[in-house]
């Protein structure tokens, strides 16, 4: 897991990550920079990934978008 700021946004890069840990990775990256929002995750060109990543986020109730694929954007935590 890497995190790093890229023109004042904070993100979070996938890559590298095994699908079981994707969830808790999401999870805490999302509250520990909720600070900072919007928040971009990066899931790279994996379905899987993008899908585990997007349901973690939906069942937190954590609003995002998808500004293209293998991007997640973080909007709003409910």
């Amino acid at each position: 897991m890497r995190v790093f700021e890229e023109r004042g946004i904070t993100h979070l890069d996938l890559h590298g990550i095994r699908h079981q840990e994707v969830s808790s990775e999401v999870l805490n990256f999302t509250y520990q920079y909720q600070d900072l929002l919007p928040l971009i995750i990066i899931c790279g060109n994996s379905n899987k990934m993008i899908e585990v990543a997007s349901s973690c986020l939906e069942s937190a109730k954590i609003q995002f978008s998808s500004p293209r694929f293998g991007l997640l954007r973080i909007e709003k935590i409910s």
